[in-house]
């Protein structure tokens, strides 16, 4: 802090407030619950450039002119490659246990199969494990955060081409042998349904491919594409996980799993069409994929209203897809309403079309908001949301373990603000509160979840909205690359210390903390 009085005044916020206290603090997590943090590799390293790394996708897009809000780019970000070590000792001072991060697959293969491994890209990762495990946080890794060698969407259209199975399959297995022996949990992909909506329906994403009315790009298919990615995408994911089965898990001993965006959804009304509309809408979000890698089919709902669209799997393909994973992870930030449009008319928004599942989605009822609204559309603090959202996959996938692996706050980063404006983040402090204890009630209900994961460990690159949004507990100075950390990094500090035996009481606990300065 800058000053003595800051210090005092950031305690006397914490003492005083009544985010300090859990809201049910009969909860408790498993002793072996993972607190971690977030980040992934385009919107935290920069160097992409450096030392070997090829071009990526997002490389090439946000270095297009009017792809990004603000006209920035992640070439720099928050140099995470350079400052990991200081980032990691950041992760220790919050007592986390583990941390969630992704490989640029540009890093590791610039050209895909087409040429060598790039050794220093290696090594970036063996030393950035090292230094989470000598810190005593586990490695959470995702091979694929949005980004891929851009050389592999020149030569045959990335995932709208059945290469690119074999390119993805190549680059698990290669990153399976350089750090698996030090990683326990690996995930394919995540978001996986927001790169086949953003980068094929909307055109927002790379490579910016769609058609009226959903966007107004120069290529694709907004009614078509998003199914074929998505297809190329789970069967990709099949084949990493045959290999990490069959060469490396036995002696490893680690897990595979899968990330979806998870948006729960509430029926704007208690009728018939809206509650099946709502229950579409996350067929068309989150079945789409969980279902076909566990049962080794798609939704039902799905398969009515798609019919051809929608690729098919072969015989081999079903069988070798059941139980294709050890763990669900699940980004959870929001609810939204579904309204029904098979039976009625909805207009043109989100959700309503064929291809969405005639399921319009809005963030409002009768012009009153599902929850607090923030600084993003179509983003409202409905904590709630986290125990249905994680109970509704506990009873459709039979208590498949789960990781929350990203959940978060938005602060808008206006022009001419101080660093002091964002360091007492109350607000994300509250959500973090009331997410996290809505978990706690699915887990008391018997809901097998196994980590949570804070987006995120820094401020960072946020895709399209450039360096705008703010959703760290560390705030960065994007000029010096400072980092400082907020209330809700102490917040949370706090939070894991007492997770599983709860102390005292509250104000018991917060003289202690008043006692340590």
């Amino acid at each position: 802090m800058e000053s003595s009085v800051d210090l005092r005044m950031f305690v006397f916020l914490i003492l005083i407030s009544p985010i300090w206290a859990t809201k049910d603090e009969h909860h408790s997590f498993p002793n072996n619950f993972l607190f971690g943090t977030a980040s992934s590799a385009y919107q935290f390293e920069g160097a992409y450039l450096s030392d070997g790394k090829g071009l990526n996708n997002w490389d090439v897009y946000t270095n297009t002119s009017g792809n990004i809000i603000d006209g920035s780019n992640g070439n720099v970000a928050i140099d995470h490659y350079h400052r990991y070590m200081e980032d990691t000792e950041l992760m220790q001072s919050l007592g986390v246990n583990s941390h969630r991060f992704s490989i640029s697959w540009a890093r590791i293969l610039p050209r895909g199969r087409h040429g060598g491994v790039n050794l220093p890209g290696i090594n970036f990762y063996n030393n950035l494990i090292d230094s989470l495990l000598d810190k005593g946080i586990k490695p959470f890794v995702t091979l694929s955060h949005y980004d891929l060698p851009q050389e592999l969407e020149d030569r045959y259209g990335s995932w709208l081409h059945k290469d690119i199975q074999e390119d993805f399959a190549y680059y698990a297995d290669v990153c399976f042998g350089a750090f698996g022996d030090r990683v326990q949990y690996w995930a394919t992909f995540n978001e996986p349904n927001i790169i086949a909506m953003q980068g094929y329906r909307t055109g927002l994403y790379p490579p910016s491919r769609c058609s009226k009315p959903f966007g107004n790009c120069t290529y694709g298919d907004s009614e078509k594409e998003p199914f074929i990615v998505a297809h190329n995408i789970i069967l990709s994911h099949m084949k990493a996980v045959k290999i990490y089965r069959t060469k490396y898990q036995k002696k490893q001993g680690g897990s595979i799993g899968f990330i979806v965006n998870a948006i729960w959804f509430e029926p704007i009304s208690n009728s018939i069409a809206d509650r099946l509309a709502a229950k579409r809408a996350l067929s068309f979000l989150v079945n789409w994929f969980l279902d076909p890698i566990i049962f080794g089919k798609y939704p039902v709902e799905m398969q009515e209203i798609l019919g051809s669209t929608l690729p098919t799997f072969s015989r081999n393909h079903q069988m070798d897809l059941q139980n294709g994973l050890d763990f669900i992870g699940i980004n959870h930030y929001t609810t939204l309403y579904v309204k029904d449009c098979m039976f009625s008319s909805c207009g043109n928004g989100m959700g309503c079309s064929r291809t969405e599942g005639f399921a319009c989605q809005t963030g409002q009822k009768n012009k009153v908001p599902i929850g607090e609204p923030t600084v993003m559309e179509w983003y409202y603090v409905t904590p709630q949301g986290m125990e249905d959202m994680v109970m509704y996959l506990k009873e459709r996938y039979n208590n498949k373990p789960i990781f929350v692996t990203e959940n978060g706050y938005p602060d808008e980063n206006w022009a001419n603000a101080t660093i002091k404006d964002f360091l007492y983040d109350i607000n994300r402090v509250n959500y973090m509160r009331s997410y996290l204890d809505s978990l706690a009630t699915a887990i008391s209900k018997g809901a097998d979840v196994r980590g949570y994961f804070a987006w995120a460990l820094l401020d960072n690159f946020e895709w399209i909205s450039g360096y705008t949004k703010r959703f760290g507990l560390h705030h960065v100075d994007f000029k010096t690359m400072k980092r400082t950390p907020k209330l809700s990094a102490t917040w949370y500090k706090q939070y894991i210390a007492n997770h599983s035996t709860i102390k005292g009481t509250t104000h018991e606990r917060n003289q202690e903390y008043l006692q340590s300065y």
